[in-house]
C-alpha cells in the first residue's frame, strides 16, 4: 500500500491545506451555476450504482454537446506542474484530469448528457466479461483504435502496460491489479523488474491468446475490476516506443489529443494539439472540438480566481482544469450572477478526519471526550462554506454507493462542540487533566482551526501541547507506526465510487507499517475479517451496503477517529468557454467536452 499511501499524502496535503487534489469519485456532474443543494441532490443521484456497460454502451461516436463548433484554442490555467506524463505513475488529480484527453485506457466513465454516470469499454468493447465468479475477466479488442503515430493497438500493448506497473521504476501511480493478480501487497515478486528483460506474467495470470484478447485470471474473486481499468494508472503504453524512466516526459498519446513535442517545461506548460489518429467512431466518452490547449502552470488559486472572475478578453477562452475558488473569493462568486454563472460546483471524494493514535489513546472514553470537543465548524470555516465543504458524520463520502445519513457524535448537531459532554465523559473516566499532544501541519487553514481546536480541548479538560508539523513531510511523520502523537488531522477520498477503495486502506490493521495509511493505527481482527470478507463480494450493491455497515460499525465501537467534513470544490471558466460541466469521477471540470464560443 506504500504507492497508494504516496498518492494520497500528495494529493491529501493540498486537501488540507487548499482543497483536495483527488482523482475520483463525487457527485453527479453539475452544469454552469449549480447551486449548493444541486450538489447534494446530484450526490445523492450518483449514489445509485454505476453500471457496467455492455457493448452498445459503449459503441461510439459520443453524442454532440450542444452548441459546440470546432476550432479555436482554450487556455488552462494550473497551480501545479504535472508531476507525470506516464499513465503508470499517474494517480493525482491533475494528472488525472489530462489523462483523459491524451490516454485511453480498457475501460472509462462515460458522463451523458444528462449527467449519468457509466462504465464502458473504451479501448475495449465493453466493460469486461466475468465468468468462474469474478475470477476471470475477458477484455476484446475494439477495431479501429490506434497510437498518435497510427500504429493499431493490440493486446500485446495492452499486456505491457500492465506488465510494466511491476518494474521497480513505476512507484507513483495505483497498484490494485497489481495486487489481484499476484493476490499480494508485495506483488513486485509476480514479475521481477517488469517485462524489460523478456519476461512475462504466465498465461495463468495475464494471457493474451490473440491480438484482439486479453484475460485476467485472479486467484480470489473481484468485483471492482472495471473501475481499476478506468484509472489513469492503467492508460494504455506503446510496446515499442516504451523508453523506461524517459516516458515520463514523452508519452505516446492515444486520445483525441497530443503533446506538441518538447512543450513541456517544468513551471511553464505544456501544449496540446489534436491527434489526427484518433478515431471518434471508436470513443463513446471524448470529444475533440478545441484545436489547442495552452496550459500554464504556477497560477494560483487566487491569481487562477481572479483572472476568471474578470472574465477581460485576455481570459475570456480560459478556464482551470483543476484549480478552485479560493476560500477568501467564495462569497463573491455566490453573491455576483455574471460570475456565479460561470461557475461550476461537485463534491470532491475526500471525508476530512481527526485521527486518534490507538496506541497511546486505548481508553475509548478519552476519544469520546476528544469526538465530542472537536470544533468541526471551526475546521470546516477555514475552508470557505458552502462551497469548500460540508459537515461530515461518517467515514464515507455522500457520493458514494451505500452512503447514508449518520451522526453518531452529534457533529451535526453541535459543530463547534459539546464542551460540557466531553468533560463529564472526561471526569467520568478518571483522566481529567490528561496530557494530550495535538500535530498539525503550518499550511494557513490547520494553522488557524487549530488555535480552536486546542481551545476546546482545554476547557474539555484535557493538558494539550500543540506540536506544529511542515507540510512538505506532515504525511512522512504521522505516517509513523511510533510517531508520538495522540491527536492530528488527516483527509483521504475513495479511487473509484466504492468504499472498498476507503475502508480497507485506511482501517485494515494488518497495514499497519511505516508509510502506511492507517493514520490513527487501528488494528481490530474483527474488522480484518469482515475486509477479507466484503472484498471478495461481487455484488456491488451488496458490497457498498456492507461496507458502508462496517464504516458504521468502527465508528460507533471502536472510534479511531472523528470525521470533519466532506470536501467540495467551485470552479470558474471564462465567458467563452462551452460545454463546461462537472465531472466527479474525476473530481474536476470535465476536459473532454469543452470548446470555445464563436
Amino acid at each position: 500500500m506504500s504507492n497508494v499511501r504516496m498518492r494520497r499524502a500528495q494529493a491529501a496535503i493540498v486537501a488540507l491545506t487548499a482543497g483536495a487534489l483527488a482523482l475520483t469519485a463525487c457527485s453527479a456532474g453539475q452544469k454552469q451555476g449549480a447551486s449548493d443543494d444541486g450538489a447534494r441532490r446530484n450526490a445523492e443521484k450518483q449514489r445509485a450504482q454505476i453500471a457496467f456497460g455492455d457493448a452498445a454502451a459503449s459503441k461510439g461516436p459520443a453524442e454532440p454537446v450542444a452548441g459546440a463548433k470546432p476550432g479555436g484554442t482554450i487556455k488552462v490555467y494550473q497551480r501545479d506542474t504535472y508531476a507525470h506524463l506516464d499513465p503508470a505513475q499517474q494517480y493525482v488529480s491533475d494528472m488525472g484530469t489530462l489523462s483523459l484527453l491524451l490516454t485511453r485506457r480498457l475501460t472509462t466513465y462515460h458522463l451523458d448528457n444528462s449527467g449519468k454516470y457509466t462504465v464502458v469499454g473504451d479501448l475495449a468493447t465493453d466493460s469486461g466479461q466475468k465468468s468462474d465468479g469474478g475470477k476471470t475477466w475477458t477484455y476484446k479488442l475494439k477495431d479501429g483504435v490506434k497510437f498518435e503515430d497510427g500504429k493499431p493497438i493490440t493486446s500485446t500493448d495492452i499486456r505491457h502496460t500492465i506488465e510494466r506497473t511491476f518494474a521497480n521504476f513505476i512507484s507513483s501511480g495505483p497498484t490494485y491489479v497489481q495486487r489481484w493478480l499476484a493476490d499480494s501487497t508485495d506483488y513486485r515478486k509476480l514479475l521481477k523488474g517488469g517485462p524489460y528483460a523478456g519476461k512475462h506474467l504466465p498465461k495463468t495470470v495475464l494471457d493474451t491468446p490473440d491480438d484482439k484478447t486479453i484475460v485476467f485470471h485472479f486467484k480470489k474473486p473481484v468485483g471492482d475490476l472495471p473501475y481499476a481499468l478506468a484509472m489513469a494508472g492503467y492508460g494504455a503504453v506503446e510496446k515499442a516506443k516504451d523508453t523506461k524512466e524517459k516516458y515520463d516526459r514523452a508519452p505516446v498519446s492515444s486520445g483525441p489529443y497530443k503533446i506538441v513535442p518538447g512543450s513541456f517545461k517544468n513551471g511553464k506548460g505544456i501544449t496540446l494539439v489534436k491527434n489526427t489518429n484518433w478515431d471518434p467512431n471508436t470513443d463513446i466518452s471524448r470529444h475533440q472540438y478545441v484545436d489547442k490547449f495552452d496550459i500554464q502552470f504556477s497560477v494560483s488559486y487566487p491569481q487562477s480566481t481572479q483572472r476568471l472572475m474578470a472574465d477581460n478578453p485576455d481570459n475570456q477562452a480560459a478556464i482551470s482544469f483543476n484549480n478552485q475558488v479560493d476560500s477568501a473569493s467564495m462569497l463573491q462568486v455566490a453573491n455576483d450572477p455574471k460570475i456565479k454563472a460561470r461557475s461550476t460546483s461537485g463534491y470532491q471524494p475526500y471525508v476530512g478526519v481527526m485521527n486518534f493514535n490507538m496506541r497511546r489513546l486505548k481508553d475509548k472514553k478519552v476519544r469520546e471526550a476528544i469526538a465530542y470537543a472537536m470544533p468541526t465548524q471551526a475546521i470546516l470555516d477555514q475552508y470557505g462554506t458552502p462551497g469548500g465543504g460540508e459537515l461530515a458524520g461518517s467515514y464515507i463520502s455522500p457520493t458514494l454507493t451505500g452512503f447514508k445519513d449518520i451522526d453518531p457524535y452529534g457533529k451535526l448537531k453541535k459543530p463547534m462542540g459539546d464542551i460540557e459532554k466531553a468533560k463529564k465523559i472526561l471526569k467520568a473516566a478518571g483522566k481529567s487533566g490528561m496530557k494530550l499532544t495535538y500535530a498539525h501541519n503550518t499550511a494557513t487553514e490547520p494553522s488557524k482551526y487549530s488555535v480552536k481546536v486546542v481551545d476546546n480541548l482545554k476547557k474539555a479538560g484535557f493538558d494539550v501541547q500543540s506540536k506544529e508539523l511542515p507540510p512538505d513531510t506532515y504525511y512522512d511523520i504521522i505516517g509513523k507506526t511510533d510517531n508520538q502523537f495522540d491527536v492530528y488531522p488527516s483527509a483521504w477520498g475513495a479511487d473509484w465510487p466504492s468504499a472498498l477503495t476507503v475502508l480497507p486502506p485506511v482501517y485494515d490493521g494488518r497495514q499497519i507499517q511505516d508509510g502506511g495509511t492507517n493514520y490513527s493505527l487501528y488494528n481490530s481482527p474483527e474488522t480484518n475479517k469482515e475486509i477479507d470478507r466484503i472484498s471478495e463480494v461481487t455484488d456491488q450493491k451488496k458490497a457498498a451496503d456492507d461496507w458502508f455497515a462496517l464504516g458504521e460499525k468502527i465508528l460507533k465501537e471502536d472510534l479511531p477517529q472523528i470525521p470533519t467534513f466532506y470536501y467540495k470544490q467551485i470552479q470558474l471558466h471564462g465567458s467563452k468557454v462551452g460545454g463546461v460541466v462537472n465531472n466527479d469521477i474525476i473530481s474536476s471540470i470535465d476536459p473532454t467536452k469543452l470548446y470555445v464560443k464563436k
